[in-house]
This record gives structure tokens, sequence and C-alpha cells, in this order.
């Protein structure tokens, strides 16, 4: 009983802190570390005691499958050079560079492990970003931290797991691992996009038979990650990459017909799932803090003096890793802004001011999967031998955290000083143009329908109101039915051109969604665009109730 309880504890928190937030100017990250640590103080004493694997088994696979099912693949594909850059060049400089850097200022830790640590602290987390700025962030930046964020968790974690063999084994082949590295990514992709495509023809399966009940169907959604994380892993590839993949692959399947009902909950679901996960996350760190400072300091005569200077060894290490994020995105960003003017092409996104290369920098901001992946590091390496500076590493990506939301908190705001995010454009002329194009559809199908039944009995007087029916349905669907006449023949009637009315309200609305389908299959619109209207959609069909 005592799990359930710390469980409806640490849930009621999570709502709780998101009010907090509302009243605290700190974004919520910051809200929850410091609710966790205020809990885990003697006087409350709550704790939480970690098994690494299920920490990582229980968090990561569904949030990155949340991060490929939203991620805009489009706005992904047009930034794919400076994104590939940060999310892979970015990862493998960042664990060179930090990893040695670790490694000569705390010759404790070996140099697998200060590549395994290096490697951990290099995901970032684009929605903490987004909670700081308050969406004032220019576009074309925002979607490259979203790009970076959704591929570098799969890059560092796969490289820490790398390194994490380097050290345990104490082998390592460049030449190996290299080709080892792409062909665990490359089968953890097969095998989520494999999964996620077998699940979408089973959904499609059951729908064509009538099992269409949507809590059936979002069951299945809140397993898939877990099972393409499992099964990745138990075939000896990357369970993250698979998690990832699922999720872009399903983005793609919830364009199912029929499937209104299923889209909503599905929504509204995975908000809720995603919301209560990374709210625990930093829920748990600040659980967690009292007893990592306590375990690195636990082995040394003096408390306080050894406290400070381990918060200096965070503080340089952080300040390495932004002195190298931003060597690298000065030098890549230029570095691509020539190659693209030696080929004729126009600039990608922006012009690479110091404003921007700085918003770049500091929006690289660390969260839940750092704290999951460091987590994660085993208690042993094997034959009863404590893995080494097991607590030093994650008090140094804990603190890392917490430098990286504080120094966002103060800097981003600071560099968006006169910066007003003007509207997308583009963005809008895509959903009007959508709109249009659905609007046109649903006409066209309600021109082609029949709104008498050639073989039910109908009088000249019903046939008349059925026909106007369509007319003002096309014009603006129809005006409210007078239903207040007390004679049964007329309430009948009225009952009758209410169920026509929403037989052809949903008729046109399935045109409009096909319509945007085909939109989306030939790269009109992107997949914000498809969001957007599709949500409005479905929300216009689900008002209408069951149609039979």
């Amino acid at each position: 009983m005592q799990s359930a309880y710390t469980v409806l504890i640490l849930l009621t928190l999570v709502s709780v802190s998101k009010l907090l937030g509302r009243m605290i100017p700190l974004p919520l990250p910051l809200v929850q570390i410091a609710a966790g640590a205020l809990l885990a103080w003697p006087s409350l004493g709550l704790h939480v005691a970690l098994e690494p694997e299920l920490f990582l088994f229980l968090f990561l696979p569904p949030l990155l499958f949340a991060d490929g099912w939203r991620i805009p693949k489009r706005q992904l594909w047009r930034l794919r050079g400076p994104v590939v850059a940060l999310a892979v060049g970015l990862v493998l400089f960042t664990v060179v560079g930090a990893g040695y850097f670790i490694h000569w200022l705390l010759p404790s830790i070996p140099l697998p492990v200060a590549f395994a640590l290096a490697a951990v602290l290099s995901p970032t987390d684009a929605v903490a970003v987004s909670a700081i700025t308050q969406d004032r962030l220019p576009a074309p930046l925002m979607h490259m931290l979203q790009g970076e964020a959704l591929m570098n968790d799969a890059t560092g974690l796969v490289t820490f797991k790398f390194a994490l063999v380097a050290a345990i084994t104490g082998a390592f082949s460049l030449a190996e691992a290299s080709f080892t590295f792409v062909l665990v990514a490359l089968g953890g992709l097969a095998v989520g996009v494999g999964l996620s495509w077998l699940i979408g023809r089973l959904r499609m399966w059951m729908i064509t038979r009538g099992w269409d009940d949507p809590a059936t169907h979002v069951v299945f959604m809140l397993l898939l990650p877990f099972a393409a994380y499992v099964l990745a892993e138990r075939l000896g590839v990357s369970g993250i990459l698979s998690a990832v993949a699922a999720g872009m692959m399903q983005s793609w399947l919830d364009l199912l017909p029929r499937q209104t009902s299923t889209r909503l909950l599905n929504r509204s679901v995975w908000s809720l799932l995603e919301f209560a996960f990374n709210g625990l996350i930093f829920l748990l760190l600040g659980l967690q803090l009292p007893d990592i400072i306590k375990a690195v300091v636990s082995h040394e005569a003096t408390v306080w003096p050894t406290l400070a200077y381990r918060c200096l060894d965070v503080l340089a290490i952080f300040a390495a890793l932004i002195l190298l994020r931003f060597i690298w995105v000065q030098s890549i960003w230029r570095a691509i802004g020539v190659v693209r003017r030696w080929r004729g092409k126009p600039e990608l996104v922006l012009v690479p001011t110091a404003r921007s290369c700085w918003l770049l920098t500091l929006g690289g901001v660390r969260g839940a999967v750092t704290l999951a992946g460091v987590m994660s590091v085993p208690l042993l390496m094997g034959a009863g031998q404590a893995f080494p500076e097991r607590d030093l590493l994650i008090f140094i990506a804990a603190g890392v955290i917490l430098l990286s939301l504080i120094g966002a908190c103060i800097a981003l705001p600071i560099l968006l000083r006169g910066v007003t995010k003007s509207p997308d454009e583009r963005l809008q002329q895509e959903v009007q143009e959508a709109w249009r194009r659905t609007a046109e559809a649903a006409i066209h199908a309600l021109e082609a329908e029949e709104v008498v039944d050639a073989n039910a009995p109908q009088d000249a007087a019903q046939a008349t109101l059925a026909v106007e029916l369509k007319a003002r349905l096309m014009a603006e669907y129809r005006d409210e039915l007078d239903s207040y006449n007390d004679s049964a023949e007329a309430r009948a009637l009225a009952e009758q051109m209410d169920l026509l009315e929403r037989r052809l309200r949903v008729k046109a609305l399935r045109a409009q969604r096909l319509e945007l389908y085909n939109l989306h299959r030939q790269h009109l619109v992107g997949d914000e665009v498809v969001r957007q209207v599709l949500g409005e959609l479905d929300l216009s069909e689900a008002n209408l109730g069951q149609v039979r």
C-alpha cells in the first residue's frame, strides 16, 4: 500500500505544481524540482527508491514516442541539414570534447565513463524551452530545436549505451562501434516502423469488421511504444530509436478513416500522459536531490567544502558544454550558409546573427531524457564491483539540468527582448487553402448525395423539405428545425429531418477530411496544418453524435 500512496501523492503534486506554475514566474520544471526537494525534506521524509532499468523502461519509450508522433515532419525535412548537424554531429562533438574535459577535471572518473556522462548530457528538451520562451522564439529556430531534441535523444542515448558497455567490458573499437552503431540504429528504426505498420493494419482490419471502440484502439496506442522498445531490445537493436520511429509512423496511420472518436480520445490521453510523465520525472529529480547530495559527500571528512568543490565542478562542466555548443552552432551554421551560396541556393532559414546563435546555444536545455538516462546507470559493473562514481555522475547530471534551466530562464527572455514573433504567413495560407479545398470537396459530396430514398415511401411535402434542407446545408448547413409542433406527425418529421441533416453534415465533414488527407499525401500542406484542421473537423463530427 505504501507504493500506491506514494504514486497518488506524486500525481497529486504534479497537478498542484501546474497550478503553482501559473502563480510563480518560473518554468514548470523548476517548480516541480523544488516541490520534490521540499517533499524530500527530512521533516516530510518522502523517499522513493528507483530501479535504474525500470526507470528507463517506464519513462523514455512513451515520451520519445510522443515526440516522434508530434514532430512536424515537413519542417524537419526542410531543416534536415541543421537538424542532423545538431542532433548527430553536435552529440559526437560533445561526447569527445566534454568527455576528455570531464576526465581531465575529475580523474577519478574513467575516460569511458566520462564519455558516457557526456553522451547522456547531450539530449535537449524542446518542451522546456517552449515553456520558458512562451512561444516567442522564431518559428525556424523552434523547429530546429524540436528536430534536434527528437533526434539527439536517440543519438545521445545510443552513444551512452555504447560508452557504458565500453566502461563495463573495458574493450572499445572505433571501427566496430561505428558499424554496430549504424546497424543498431537502422535495426531500431526498422523494428519501430514495422511494428507500427502492423498495428495500423490490425486496426484497419478491426475497423472494417465494426470493432471501432475508441478505448480499445487507444489502449493499443498506449502499449505500442513499450512493445516497440522491448521487441527492439530483445533483437539487439536500439529500443530508443524504435520508439521514436513507431511514433513517427503512427502519425501517418492516425489518419485512418472512421476514427474521429478514437483520435479525440487519443489526443486527450496522450496529453495527460505526457504531462504526468514529464512532471513525475522532474518531481523525482527533486526527491532524489537530498540523497544525491548526501551520497556525494558521504565519504568525505568535510561536508561543505566538498559540496562547494563539487558545485564548482558542475559549473565548469556546464560552461564547457555551453562553449562546445556555441562553437558548433556558429561554425556549422556558417558552413551550411557558405555551401548553400556556393550551390546557388538562398539562405535556408535565418541569417546567423549573434543573437540567433546564442538563442540556439542557450535553447539546448537539458531535461527529462538526461535524468532518465543517468538514472539508468547500473549499480554494479559485475562480480560485485560498484560502478565507478555513479553518485557523482547523477549529481553532475542533476546540476547541469538545473543550471541549464536557470540559465535559460534568465538569458532567453533577455535575448528575446524586442523580438515579436510574426505570424507564420505560409502556415496561415496553407490553413486557408486547406479549408477552401475541403469546403469545395464537401459541396461536391453534397451535390452528389441523393437526399430522398427512392425505396422509402415519400409524400410531396416531405420530399420538398428534404430538397430544401440540402440547399440550406450547402449554403451553410441549415437553421434549427422547428420541433415545437405538438402533433405526432410533425415530431416524427422533425426527427427525420434532423437525422437527415446530421447524415449530410457527416458526409460533408468526411469529404473534407478525405480532401485534407489528399493534400497531405501530395505534400501541399504540412503536419501542423493537418493537425489543426483535422482537430476542428473531428470536433465538429463528434458534436453531431452517433449517426446511424
